[in-house]
């Protein structure tokens, strides 16, 4: 079994950054494909940042991509969602997922899931 915990989320005005991260316990981090989606409020929850077992190749929403950075670091098993000049609109439920094989978009797809943590962002 996997755990997955989040921190790092908070009230940021507009144009400034936030660091998420993720903390993975029960199984080899190594192996696992990473991903972030969030949910803001009265929506489903949506594609943010997906990255590969080793770091090697990462994927971005559109609407993050140039902003928002993913990385790893398998020594210390945590993930990273580096989210800069931030929007109202990045407002949500942040969610750390994991799963076994290649990342996807499709939240469906994996396999094990964070509590979440919010972001607000005042404008």
């Amino acid at each position: 079994q996997v755990q997955l915990v989040e921190a790092g989320g908070g009230l940021v005005q507009a144009g400034n950054s936030l660091r998420l991260s993720c903390a993975v316990s029960g199984r080899s981090f190594g192996s696992l494909f990473m991903g972030w989606f969030r949910q803001p409020p009265g929506k489903e929850r949506e594609f943010v940042a997906a990255i590969s077992w080793n770091g090697g190749t990462t994927d971005y929403a559109g609407s993050v991509k140039g902003r928002f950075t993913i990385s790893r670091d398998n020594a210390k098993m945590l993930v990273y969602l580096q989210m800069n000049s931030l929007k109202p609109e990045d407002t949500a439920v942040y969610y750390c997922a994991a799963r076994n094989v290649f990342s996807t978009r499709t939240a469906a797809d994996y396999d094990y899931w964070g509590q979440g943590t919010q972001v607000t962002v005042s404008s």
